[in-house]
């Protein structure tokens, strides 16, 4: 039986998705895609699973995914699961179908938070000084 490892990293979040043959169950940390707040996140999710049609459900996707905030995490798990289906089903129809539709399904975004520097409240901004 074929097992597909993929990944996926969006800010600070870090999701791996487990694709294996199945009946079409989706885990996210345990819990069942069905119920996963808020409705935007699980929208996102689902995406990459309407563009490759009904193909995906032939598998069972297990995501673990760990830091950032929640479209953060949701971003980085429906990059890990967009991948892993393209690995698994070697549809490169539907990648290319992906990379119309949002390109960041497929490759990852390098922004990340710029660190803080000395002399202000944050990255860029500094502290005002007066002369009066």
């Amino acid at each position: 039986m074929r097992v597909v490892v993929s990944t996926g990293k969006r800010k600070t979040s870090l999701a791996k998705a487990t694709i294996k043959k199945g009946k079409g169950r989706i885990r996210i940390n345990g819990r069942p895609l069905e119920i996963i707040q808020p409705e935007v996140a699980r929208l996102r999710i689902m995406e990459p699973l309407i563009l490759i049609g009904e193909d995906w459900k032939q598998y069972d996707i297990k995501v673990r995914v760990r830091g950032g905030g929640f479209m953060s995490q949701a971003d980085a798990i429906r990059m890990a699961i967009a991948t892993g289906l393209i690995k698994m089903s070697q549809d490169y129809e539907a990648r290319s179908k992906m990379l119309e539709h949002d390109r960041t399904m497929l490759v990852g975004d390098p922004r990340r938070t710029e660190p803080k520097k000395f002399g202000g409240p944050s990255a860029r901004s500094r502290y005002q000084k007066s002369y009066r």
